[in-house]
């Protein structure tokens, strides 16, 4: 992992970034990295940030035969897995409420596992993923009693 740190110091620095720093975990192979320069272009362009250093890392790792190792971006997945359980809960709780069924937005599987796993405790609701491909999203339904 500490190669992974080098490569993704030098890769920042490359791209013209002067203030930052990048903490990596080797044993989960995950990173996260803090970047301080113009924040306003890191903010309005985080989620393609993001996405796209981590595809060019995924590429370097596999041409390399590597495991991957996944980097965060001043917190963006962090930050992005409590919103999707906050939206969760809310929306259990107008299920709750209007006893009606609540399609969220569409999701990668990832984000509704999310869902899955804050509502999977909840005793009066349960969810369900439908759809196909890119259409795929969570469900959350009343549980109807005898």
């Amino acid at each position: 992992m500490d190669n992974w740190t080098t490569f993704v110091k030098q890769l920042i620095e490359l791209m013209g970034f002067k203030d930052f720093r990048v903490d990596a975990d080797s044993g989960a192979q995950r990173g996260v990295v803090f970047i301080y320069d113009n924040p306003d272009l890191i903010k309005e362009n985080l989620p393609v940030f993001v996405e796209g250093v981590n595809h060019f890392i995924q590429l370097i790792a596999r041409k390399n035969n590597q495991e991957p190792v996944f980097f965060d971006f001043n917190n963006y997945r962090q930050e992005r897995e409590n919103l999707i359980t906050e939206l969760a809960r809310a929306a259990a709780k107008k299920v709750m409420v209007t006893s009606e069924d609540i399609s969220l937005p569409a999701m990668n599987s990832y984000e509704r596992r999310l869902v899955h796993l804050a509502l999977a405790i909840h005793p009066e609701v349960t969810t369900e993923s439908m759809g196909i491909k890119r259409e795929r999203h969570v469900i959350i339904k009343k549980i109807k009693g005898d």
